[in-house]
């Protein structure tokens, strides 16, 4: 039986904002999924194609920021030790336009934002802060300062470039207030309980995530990369793998769920109720601090379990089908159901790992001749 979800302990409020994800139009490929979990599953080791998600926020008194901003359009400018790896790793970089672009393109005043939230420093989250005005200020999360400034070409083996903050005011936010949400240490932004930065370490020096209070009892958890794969984050005790799954992973648009019991073999603790990830140690792992990341997604999961909670991480592609991008709104998701729907659609990349004879025979009939699945299942699913 599932336990009840903790209460987040969210401050009561009336304050609310309006809140737009971007797509920032970044696709990522060819990165192992070994630096960031583990157990390897069959079939699905690389991140391919994935998203990186950037958030509007804009206050009722006009005061606008933003969260995130994908990857910067000029690749070609990145900080030398970011070019390095990037060639070394051989990962594939798309991005057709910038942030600004985007917002400017739909009415909204790049020179309105009064402040770029980064969720942390890594070069698919930092963007090019150069495209805004000196006016909108760097905000940035604890110790950042210390360890990553001055940015290149001051310091050559900085990821971040000074371009990204000179001119401007470069702020660090201090989580010493003793507010919490959930577990998670917390800082009210505006001081009114509509949007809180939430200090998320582990991944990175510095990391934080957003969560924003978009109806009075409805709230956005902006994840960053608090985790890469839903699969860090679910199942969980509060939300075990269901025994019938709908929408259907492994056959969107079939009107038959699918069989929970097609991902038995892969659970951790023979009934569904951990995650199927955890975050890799040791060699080749890329996390700052694996422990602290751990007990980051900890924290994540408590707020996931919550139904009035829709969380975004940066890079979850099932969500491209699910939600609606900027320029439109994401404060009715409750009302639209996109976490219901969003909630099992990573399990398509467990396909190659369920793709067993015996597998086979729990599928309904209907899942090998649906429309778009004609191949069958590993054929069209298979991410690597």
């Amino acid at each position: 039986m599932a336990q009840s979800p903790p209460d987040l302990k969210i401050p009561s409020s009336t304050s609310t904002v309006n809140i737009r994800i971007i797509d920032t139009t970044s696709r990522i490929s060819g990165i192992p999924l070994k630096h960031f979990v583990s157990p390897a599953i069959t079939g699905h080791t690389h991140l391919t194609a994935i998203p990186a998600f950037s958030f509007l926020i804009e206050h009722p008194s006009n005061r606008k920021l933003l969260f995130d901003l994908g990857v910067r359009k000029d690749k070609e400018n990145f900080a030398p030790k970011i070019l390095k790896s990037l060639k070394d790793g051989h990962w594939d970089v798309e991005v057709k336009q910038g942030v600004r672009e985007q917002l400017e393109a739909h009415g909204v005043r790049g020179k309105d934002v009064e402040g770029i939230i980064w969720s942390h420093y890594h070069w698919d989250h930092t963007g090019d802060p150069s495209t805004f005005d000196s006016h909108t200020a760097l905000i940035v999360g604890p110790g950042f300062k210390a360890a990553f400034t001055p940015g290149y070409p001051a310091n050559e083996e900085s990821p971040i470039r000074e371009s990204d903050y000179e001119n401007r005011e470069l702020r660090e936010v201090s989580f010493d207030k003793g507010l919490k949400i959930g577990r998670f240490d917390a800082f009210d932004y505006f001081g009114d309980g509509s949007f809180y930065l939430l200090d998320s370490p582990g991944h990175a020096i510095g990391h934080m995530c957003g969560l924003a209070r978009v109806t009075v009892n409805t709230f956005i958890v902006m994840g960053g990369d608090a985790c890469h794969h839903a699969g860090e984050f679910r199942p969980s005790q509060y939300i075990p793998v269901p025994s019938s799954i709908s929408p259907n992973p492994l056959s969107l648009g079939s009107s038959t769920p699918c069989p929970g019991s097609l991902f038995e073999d892969l659970y951790r603790d023979g009934d569904g109720k951990k995650p199927f990830y955890t975050i890799a140690k040791g060699e080749g792992g890329i996390a700052h601090d694996a422990d602290e990341a751990e007990r980051t997604i900890g924290k994540v999961i408590e707020a996931d379990a919550r139904d009035e909670v829709l969380v975004v991480i940066a890079h979850d592609a099932t969500l491209l089908d699910v939600v609606d991008f900027f320029p439109k709104y994401a404060n009715d998701f409750k009302e639209k159901g996109w976490v219901e729907k969003g909630r099992w659609l990573f399990l398509k990349d467990f396909a190659g790992a369920t793709a067993s004879p015996t597998a086979k025979l729990l599928l309904p009939v209907e899942w090998f001749f649906s429309t778009g699945n004609k191949k069958g299942p590993v054929q069209s699913y298979r991410t690597s």
